[in-house]
């Protein structure tokens, strides 16, 4: 029998991290497939014991150095990356929002190991140097996104092994589906007054407040296509979007014939993340519990289709302009939009409220006011992303 594949979750107290426990335990009903060797989150120490209790008592990290922590366990900013350097594993699934996933992230591809990626700003940061690693280490980059999982499967998900080192031959667009968020058919002046409560509506998706806030700004979707860009070697003007409000359709590939391949599945992120642990795996077919419940090609319904209103919602530009800017652009894009969004969340929790539309005016600001480098380093990452967050707090009179 193969001895079960060792994983390491990080983030696994946020929403991505719980249900990737999930599907381990459904890949484990018919035999262990899978050891969970380690676990890292925020600050959620009392949720991170319990994972560990019932796991088995892995390897452990919190980053917050304040907070209560388990015995033993490594604490502090930086202690993710120090796990994924000491805990010997096959996979490490990098669910921490944000840019402070990203060392953890280059740590366990310069290693050799695969990762399965939901941190989607490690590569809109730094996506130059995180597939330079994969590429170098020859580890992969299993996307846990349904859009990203959804080009995958089209262009073959048992051939296709990203990061790409060129486009896939014979495709000529890859186009990323929207749900057009809470505020799809809202005017202007109402997207204007809406509250932190209206953002983190979503009509379609549960996830973490701050990915549903970019997909109520469709700044997700300039993000995911900076990060196809990287996973898939495609250049700006072969990745577009299109809303589809019925979150069922999750990718499309055009192809060089005319034809173009679609991807289908219920809008349930453990979809993708079962999908990524399989590939991770690739011991043998999937058992028979599936992640989530199926679709039926005979009730599916309506499925529409409608291009974003670039005007309501200019986020969605902002991804294209990043690719035509490269160099540190992307980590610029990345904190300024983090700094944003944690001022609407948080009126008067350390600056003033903005309004909704101002996440997106603050971030389209700091790529014109924060100038744009080489990216050679991490460092360079760090600072641009840095300078971007203090260019975002001064505009709020912050300093």
């Amino acid at each position: 029998m193969t001895p079960p594949r060792r994983i390491i979750i990080l983030g696994s107290t946020g929403s991505i991290g719980v249900q990737t426990l999930e599907v381990v335990a459904s890949l484990n009903r018919e035999g262990p497939r899978v050891e969970v060797v380690g676990l890292a989150c925020g600050r959620d120490a009392a949720t991170l014991s319990a994972q560990a209790s019932r796991l088995g008592s892995p390897a452990l990290a919190v980053a917050d150095p304040a907070g209560p922590a388990p015995a033993g366990a490594l604490i502090g900013p930086g202690s993710a990356e120090a796990l994924v350097r000491t805990t010997p594993c096959d996979l490490v699934v990098s669910a921490i929002v944000g840019e402070a996933g990203l060392g953890a992230t280059l740590a366990a591809l310069e290693l050799g190991r695969d990762v399965a990626l939901a941190n989607k700003e490690s590569l809109v940061a730094a996506g130059e140097l995180v597939t330079r690693a994969a590429l170098a280490s020859g580890a992969a980059l299993w996307p846990i996104d349904s859009e990203h999982s959804g080009v995958w499967h089209c262009l073959g998900a048992g051939t296709c092994r990203p990061p790409l080192r060129e486009p896939p031959a014979g495709v000529t667009r890859v186009v990323l589906t929207a749900s057009g968020g809470p505020f799809r058919g809202w005017d202007p002046g109402r997207i204007r007054a809406a509250t932190p409560g209206d953002a983190l509506n979503h009509p379609t998706w549960r996830m973490g407040a701050k990915v549903t806030v970019d997909s109520a700004s469709l700044m997700n979707k300039a993000l995911e296509i900076i990060e196809a860009h990287w996973l898939f070697a495609l250049p700006a003007d072969r990745l577009a979007a299109v809303v589809h409000p019925q979150s069922i359709v999750h990718a499309l590939v055009e192809r060089a014939d005319g034809s173009i391949l679609a991807h289908l599945a219920p809008p349930d992120m453990k979809v993708a993340i079962r999908a990524a642990l399989e590939a991770a795996l690739g011991d043998g077919p999937a058992p028979t519990h599936p992640p989530a419940a199926g679709l039926d090609s005979l009730t599916l319904g309506r499925l529409e289709f409608e291009p974003p209103d670039r005007d309501r919602f200019p986020a969605i530009a902002l991804g294209h302009e990043v690719l035509r800017l490269g160099g540190t652009a992307g980590a610029v894009l990345n904190a300024a939009n983090e700094e944003a969004v944690h001022a609407f969340l948080t009126p008067g929790s350390g600056g003033p409220g903005i309004a909704f539309p101002d996440i997106a005016a603050l971030a389209s600001a700091a790529l014109r006011g924060v100038g744009v480098s080489p990216v050679r380093s991490l460092a360079d990452v760090r600072e641009a992303g840095g300078e971007a967050r203090r260019f975002v707090r001064a505009r709020l009179g912050l300093g």
